[in-house]
């Protein structure tokens, strides 16, 4: 298979340039044909006038005569009318006269004579285009009008009469040279000046455009000598207004970059500044074991104690890292773009799983409520499917299961021993959302901190909790790029403690909206139990 050729990067210059310049490029041939075709009018109009003056001449001559059974045209040419006829000395001349039955009179014999198509009224000149002796000439011709001289001269009474169709026909014909030398004076003297415009044309407009991007050039200018760390926005009113667009645009993108490196900023210093402390103590620690060898003291329930508390030290640190990649995969715009088909219950009931060691180290009561057999009794003892894959929503597995890992996390580090911890999936029966919640008995959270615990790297004041601070800023960002709601509230728990409860509900995708319309109502949710066959609770 070829591969994809890369995309040609265009010139802004050059193609305003091919806009401006190709209209007048079209135009200019144009205006050539258009000059050609009014020059040829204009160099035809005083000799075609000429031509009609010598046809008048010419008519003047004719007369009518007696003959012996009809009227007969006559025609004399004077010496001073031939002599016009023989004067032109760029041009040949020809003249023909017919009398009233066409008959010829005087004059070439090889003018064509015209045809019906080109009959005129008597005393009307008209023109036409002709071919005489294999060169192109121009003719002039009229039918005289005798009717008036036949009567004065012929009386009815002798028996003679003109027939009112018969009139005498007079044309001039005339070669083509003195308009030929005419037209080609007129296109010179107006094409020739054109030649010497169009280049000037096309330099006024290069010079021209390239002034008209020269604030684009500037503008680059000063983008290009900005120091790497100022994103100030640029200055609209230095740029032109059809820019201003682009420069708020780029202004829009300095802004959220600003933001965004602050915040990475910000991110970095509070991560050095909560890894300090465990690094610090894993080496305090280290140094102390250290001390202890070298002055030869051997008490192995001391050096037990420093190893435990090296230990308990790389475990925070490491905490630490994976929360803080944790974080970074929340913010990777790309993964999450990533998105299929995930069932929540199961996501919740493997997470549950996973930290049943956890809670029974703690001796907290873990436990699991939703749907588990993903089946609902009907009437006679059948049972019908809720839907069969159960309750899902639309996203990226992995963050999915960060959000819950993150949420439970949380409430087994602030559930003291002897508490309870609740993770629960309601499917709702319109098919809208999915409800996950995570519910424990610990202190809970007072409403003024209820906002302040999902920034990172906060803990909760009056608290003795080893947390790193970003497990429900991980959920935040996790819920954000799902378009999840992420609330806490207290919790319903009976014990003295107040409790928490974190309730999170995510759209439902698409398949289980159309699953969910159906078949009907939800299926009931059934809380698993140490001896059930779903999740147990430790």
């Amino acid at each position: 298979m070829a591969e994809a050729r890369p995309h040609e990067q265009r010139s802004l210059f050059g193609e305003i340039l091919d806009w401006m310049l190709a209209p007048l490029l079209l135009l200019w041939p144009m205006s050539v044909v258009l000059t050609w075709l009014v020059a040829q009018g204009i160099a035809n109009k005083p000799f075609d006038r000429e031509l009609g003056e010598m046809v008048r001449v010419l008519a003047k001559e004719v007369s009518v005569g007696a003959g012996t059974e009809r009227a007969q045209a006559v025609f004399k040419l004077p010496a001073a009318a031939a002599e016009i006829l023989r004067t032109d000395e760029a041009d040949d001349i020809y003249y023909q006269v017919l009398g009233l039955r066409g008959e010829y009179l005087s004059g070439d014999t090889a003018l064509p004579v015209p045809g019906d198509e080109d009959r005129a009224p008597a005393g009307e000149v008209r023109y036409r285009d002709e071919t005489l002796n294999n060169a192109p000439v121009r003719v002039a011709y009229m039918w005289v009008n005798v009717q008036e001289r036949a009567q004065e001269r012929v009386p009815a009474r002798d028996g003679v009469a003109v027939a009112p169709a018969d009139a005498p026909l007079v044309q001039v014909a005339e070669t083509l040279g003195k308009r030929s030398r005419l037209a080609t004076e007129i296109i010179k003297g107006v094409i020739l000046p054109q030649f010497v415009i169009l280049p000037l044309a096309v330099l006024l407009v290069w010079l021209a455009l390239a002034r008209g991007i020269a604030p684009l050039n500037e503008l680059q200018q000063r983008i290009r000598k900005r120091d790497a760390n100022d994103l100030s926005p640029i200055d609209e009113r230095q740029a032109p207004e059809e820019v201003s667009p682009l420069v708020r645009a780029i202004n829009d993108l300095l802004a959220r970059l600003d933001q965004s490196l602050r915040a990475q900023k910000h991110f970095l210093a509070d991560a050095a500044h909560q890894l300090k402390t465990p690094l610090a103590g894993l080496r305090t620690q280290a140094e102390l074991a250290q001390r202890q060898i070298d002055a030869g003291q051997h008490d192995p329930q001391a050096l037990k104690k420093s190893l435990q508390q090296i230990a308990r030290s790389s475990q925070s640190a490491a905490h630490m890292v994976n929360q803080l990649l944790a974080m970074a995969r929340a913010e990777n715009q790309q993964q999450v773009a990533q998105r299929q088909v995930v069932n929540l219950a199961r996501l919740a009931t493997e997470t549950v799983r996973d930290f049943v060691p956890r809670a029974l180290e703690k001796r907290i009561d873990l436990g699991y409520e939703g749907p588990e057999s993903l089946t609902r009794p009907q009437a006679g003892g059948a049972t019908a499917l809720r839907h069969p894959q159960g309750p899902q929503v639309l996203g990226h597995a992995l963050l999915l299961r960060e959000l819950i890992r993150n949420l439970v996390d949380n409430a087994l580090q602030y559930t003291p021993a002897g508490g309870t911890v609740t993770v629960r999936v309601i499917d709702d029966p319109f098919g809208q959302v999915v409800v996950l919640q995570v519910e424990d008995s610990g202190p809970g959270i007072a409403p003024a901190e209820r906002e302040l615990v999902f920034q990172p790297f906060y803990r909760s004041l009056g608290t003795e909790v080893d947390g790193s601070g970003l497990g429900l800023a991980i959920v935040r960002e996790i819920a954000l790029q799902h378009s999840a709601e992420v609330a806490i509230t207290d919790a319903s728990t009976r014990s003295p403690a107040p409790g928490t409860l974190i309730t999170v509900r995510l759209p439902a995708s698409p398949v289980a909206e159309a699953e969910a319309l159906n078949s009907g109502s939800a299926a009931d949710s059934s809380r698993s139990t140490s001896g059930s066959p779903g999740p147990a609770r430790a």
